[in-house]
C-alpha cells in the first residue's frame, strides 16, 4: 500500500507507522475530524487492546472462528471499529488473490471489500443500531435475510451496536438463530451495558471486554497524530487531554480537534485548561499544600483565583482528590513516578509530599474529598460548598486510629486533639489540621502524669452497698440481676467473687466491673467462682420474710385475731422502728410487731 496517500504528511518517515489515515477522495472534501481520519483499519492499529488482538489472531490462525462475538467496554474504546475490522478480516480478499482461501488477520493493503466495509456500505455487512431498532420486527428482518447466501463476500456479517437496547421479545427471537446460524453468517454485537444483555445471549457469544486505554498509550498516540498533522502540542497538554478522555480514544481525538481549533494550531496546557475549564495543575498542588498545612486563607484565595480563571469548583476538588491519590501511589509504589501521564511538577512535588505525609493522612483527605465532591455538585452555591470542604480538610485532626485510641486509654495515656489550629483561624476548642510535616512534627500521644495516690470516689465495704449504689445510679437491670442471680462467695474492697444462679446472665461480671470502675474510680476484680456461695439477696429476703411471718403467727395476740377472723392470712410483718413511727420506751420494750392481715383476701387489718 502506498504510504503517501492523501492526508498523510510527506516526511522522511511515516508519522504513524502501521497506522494510516483513511485515504481522502481525489476531489476536495469537507474536513474530517481526527476520530474518523485516524480510525484503526487493522488489528495492528488498535491501541490498548493487546489481549483481545492476541486471542483473535490465534483464533484466525487456527481456524477456530466462532459464530458470534460480544464486544463490551466504555464509550470510545473501539467496539464498532473492532467489529468492522473483524468483518474485513472475515471477508478479506486482495485483488491479486491473496487471502482468497479463507479469513485472515494479515491485511497488508486494501482488499476488494475492505473500503466498502470500513465505510459501512457493503451489501453483505449489515450494521444496525439497536437503540433505534429495538423491536421484534427488526430482528425478524435479520432472521428472514440470513437464509440467503452473501452476494459477493465470503460471509454475511451482522454488526448490531448497543445490543442491550433490544426488547425482551427481540432477544428471544434471536436465540435459535444465534445458536445455530447458517455457515455463511457471523454476528458481532457491541454494548456499553453488558449487564443488560440476557445471559442466554451471552452464552452463545465469545465475549471480549475492551479495556480503557492507559494514559501513557493515549499520550503517545496523540503525539503521533500531532506530528502527522504538523501540530505543536506540549506534553502537559497531551497529558491533560488523556486524563480528560478517561481511557477513550475517540474522546481524546475529539478533545484534540477542539484544542487545535481553540489554540489556532498550537496546543498548550493553558489552551486545554481554558477549553475544558480545568484548574492549573500547579495551582492545584499549591492548594493541596495550603490545605495540608492548615492555611485556610491561602487555600480560599487559591480556590477563588482558579474559579475566577474559569475553573469549575467540582473539577478543582476532583483534581485535588486525583493529586492525593498520586501522592499515595508515589508513597507506596516508587515506580509510580515513571508514569508518563504525570507532569514534571506532579512528579517532583508529589514525591516531596509522599515523604512528609502519612498514609493515614492521605487516606483521610481522600475520604473527605470523595464525600465533598457530590455535595458541591448538588449545591446551588458550588464555590461556598467547595470552601466548606477545604475547611473540613484543613481542620481534620490527625487523630489516631480507634485501636490506637483504645490502647492509649487502657495504658492511661491521653488522646491528642490534633495539631494546632490552622493559621489565620480564631483560637477555639476545635481540632487541628492534617499536620503537614514541614515545620512541625505530627502530634504524638503524651503520657498524662498520674497522681501519687488516687482516692476512691465511693467506699464499698459490703456487697449490699454495691447493690444500693446500683440503685442510686438508676441501673435497675443491673441491680435486679445482683439481687436475684449473684450467690456471693467472697467480698473484699476492690474484689468480688460469686457464683451465678441458674439462668443468670454470664456477662454480669464484666458489666459490674465496668460499672464499679465508673462509680468508684478504681479498678475492681469481679470473677465467677465454682463454689456454691451464699443465697442470693432475693432468697435471703424471702427467707427472712417467711421467718417473720412464722414468728408473728406464734404470737398470742395474733393467734387470737386469727381465731376471730377465720380464713384470714398474714401478708406482711413490719417493725415499728423500721417504719419510723414514734414509740415510747414501753412500746420499745414490748417490741410487738405490726401485722397486716388479709381476711378472705378482701380486707386488710393492722
Amino acid at each position: 500500500m502506498d504510504q503517501t496517500t492523501p492526508g498523510t504528511p510527506q516526511n522522511d518517515e511515516p508519522a504513524l507507522p502501521g497506522f494510516l489515515p483513511e485515504p481522502a477522495p481525489a476531489k476536495a472534501s469537507p474536513y474530517r475530524v481526527l476520530a474518523r481520519k485516524y480510525r484503526p483499519r487493522t488489528f495492528e492499529d488498535l491501541i490498548g487492546q493487546d489481549a483481545m488482538v492476541r486471542t483473535l489472531s490465534n483464533a484466525f490462525e487456527t481456524g477456530r472462528i466462532p459464530q458470534a462475538w460480544m464486544l463490551t467496554g466504555v464509550r470510545g474504546v473501539g467496539k464498532t471499529t473492532t467489529a468492522r475490522i473483524l468483518a474485513r478480516a472475515l471477508n478479506y480478499q486482495a485483488a491479486d488473490g491473496q487471502g482468497a482461501s479463507g479469513p485472515t488477520i494479515h491485511m497488508p493493503g486494501l482488499g476488494i471489500h475492505c473500503e466498502a466495509i470500513m465505510e459501512s456500505r457493503h451489501v453483505d455487512v449489515l450494521e444496525m443500531d439497536a437503540a433505534s431498532h429495538t423491536g421484534i420486527d427488526d430482528v425478524r428482518q435479520i432472521i428472514d435475510g440470513i437464509r440467503y447466501s452473501p452476494v459477493s463476500a465470503r460471509y454475511k456479517v451482522y454488526i448490531i451496536d448497543e445490543v442491550h437496547m433490544l426488547s425482551e421479545k427481540a432477544f428471544n427471537a434471536f436465540l435459535k438463530t444465534l445458536e445455530e446460524p447458517p455457515p455463511h453468517a457471523k454476528f458481532i454485537f457491541a454494548t456499553t451495558e453488558i449487564r443488560k444483555v440476557p445471559v442466554t445471549i451471552l452464552s452463545r457469544c465469545q465475549r471480549f471486554d475492551l479495556r480503557r486505554i492507559e494514559a501513557d498509550k493515549l499520550v503517545a498516540h496523540l503525539g503521533r497524530i500531532c506530528r502527522a498533522e504538523a501540530v505543536e502540542a506540549s506534553d502537559e497538554a497531551l497529558a491533560a487531554i488523556a486524563r480528560a478522555a478517561e481511557g477513550s480514544a475517540r474522546d481524546s481525538l475529539s478533545l484534540m480537534d477542539q484544542a487545535i481549533a481553540h489554540g489556532a494550531g498550537l496546543v498548550t496546557a493553558d489552551t486545554v485548561r481554558d477549553m475544558l475549564g480545568l484548574a492549573d495543575r500547579a495551582q492545584v498542588i499549591d492548594l493541596f499544600e495550603a490545605v495540608m498545612r492548615g492555611d485556610v486563607p491561602v487555600a480560599f484565595a487559591t480556590l477563588r483565583a482558579q474559579y475566577g480563571a474559569g475553573a469549575d469548583p467540582t473539577i478543582i476538588l476532583s483534581d485535588l482528590a486525583t493529586f492525593s491519590h498520586v501522592v499515595t501511589r508515589l508513597k507506596l509504589i516508587p515506580d509510580a513516578a515513571r508514569d508518563p501521564a504525570l507532569t514534571e511538577v506532579e512528579r517532583s512535588r508529589g514525591d516531596e509530599f509522599a515523604q512528609k505525609l502519612s498514609v493515614r493522612t492521605l487516606s483521610r483527605a481522600w475520604q473527605i474529598l470523595l464525600k465533598g465532591i457530590p455535595e458541591v455538585q448538588a449545591s446551588n452555591r458550588p464555590v461556598a460548598a467547595a470552601e466548606m470542604v477545604l475547611v473540613r480538610l484543613a481542620y481534620a485532626a490527625d487523630l489516631p486510629t480507634p485501636d490506637d485510641a483504645l490502647r492509649a486509654l487502657k495504658d492511661g495515656q491521653s488522646i491528642p486533639t490534633g495539631a494546632p489550629a490552622p493559621s489565620g483561624a480564631r483560637p477555639s476548642g476545635s481540632s487541628g489540621n492534617l499536620a503537614l510535616a514541614t515545620s512541625q512534627p505530627q502530634a504524638q500521644i503524651q503520657v498524662r502524669p498520674q497522681p501519687a495516690e488516687t482516692q476512691p470516689l465511693v467506699r464499698l465495704r459490703r456487697f449490699e452497698d454495691v447493690v444500693a449504689l446500683a440503685g442510686e445510679q438508676r441501673e435497675i437491670v443491673l441491680k435486679a440481676a445482683l439481687e436475684r442471680d449473684v450467690r456471693l462467695v467472697r467480698f473484699e474492697e476492690g474484689s468480688i467473687e460469686f457464683n451465678l444462679a441458674e439462668g443468670g446472665n454470664r456477662t454480669i461480671a464484666n458489666d459490674l466491673a465496668r460499672a464499679l470502675k465508673t462509680w468508684t474510680g478504681q479498678r475492681w476484680m469481679v470473677a465467677l467462682s465454682s463454689e456454691p456461695g451464699a443465697p442470693t439477696l432475693h432468697e435471703q429476703a424471702r427467707q427472712a420474710a417467711t421467718e417473720r411471718k412464722q414468728g408473728a403467727a406464734a404470737h398470742p395476740l395474733v393467734q387470737a385475731v386469727l381465731s376471730k377472723f377465720p380464713g384470714a392470712q398474714i401478708v406482711d410483718v413490719r417493725d415499728r422502728a423500721a417504719l419510723g413511727a414514734d414509740t415510747t420506751d414501753d412500746d420499745a420494750s414490748d417490741a410487738t410487731p405490726e401485722i397486716a392481715l388479709d381476711p378472705d383476701a378482701d380486707d386488710v387489718l393492722e
